[in-house]
């Protein structure tokens, strides 16, 4: 080999030992977690692993607080207004008006309120609190009835919604991203 090339592979190779070795803070750059304090508070508060709250997060909104969907799902947890109303009467939220989604707080904290009610419902099976949370409850009941999508009525084995297929399966790629990532830190999966 020629010393050029000699050279370039063990440029190459320092390169790749240096990003290798730095990975988790590169990851982190790219796998920001924002709006830490009320992701660790409400995922506690609704035993959530906040590792979900954050890639549930990340795929609905990518931490934009005032992202707005073509189904007009609201900020960082993407709550429709009709969903968010129904939540706050259930939640005792007075005086409730849909352009407090926006308030960052307030939406992870309904956010984590509906991702556990959907939990009591379906039995902490994620798989089916997701398809849920994406699809609604309604269509994910619908299937767990249907032997097309559901062999033992407690699991689904197909969604029919590509997108919120889709959805399942990238939340739960970002979940294990956020618990690699974030899993070396101390106390918890944000500080």
């Amino acid at each position: 080999m020629k010393a050029g090339k000699k050279i370039k592979v063990i440029i190459i190779l320092a390169v790749l030992i240096i990003i290798m070795a730095n990975i988790k803070p590169i990851g982190r750059v790219v796998y920001p977690i924002k709006y830490d304090d009320y992701i660790e508070k409400y995922s506690t508060m609704y035993n959530i692993e906040s590792y979900m709250v954050a890639a549930i997060i990340k795929v609905e909104s990518n931490y934009d607080k005032s992202a707005l969907s073509k189904k007009n799902a609201i900020g960082l947890m993407q709550l429709t207004p009709s969903t968010a109303k129904e939540i706050a009467k259930k939640m005792n939220i007075e005086n409730f008006t849909p352009d407090m989604i926006l308030d960052p707080e307030l939406n992870i904290r309904m956010g984590c309120w509906y991702i556990d009610d959907l939990k009591k419902e379906f039995g902490n099976n994620m798989d089916l609190v997701l398809a849920a949370y994406n699809g609604g409850r309604g269509n994910v009941k619908k299937w767990l009835r249907s032997e097309e999508t559901s062999k033992d009525g407690q699991n689904l084995h197909y969604i029919p919604f590509k997108e919120t297929d889709k959805y399942v399966k990238k939340v739960k790629v970002n979940y294990n991203i956020y618990k690699y990532l974030y899993s070396d830190k101390k106390h918890n999966l944000l500080n």
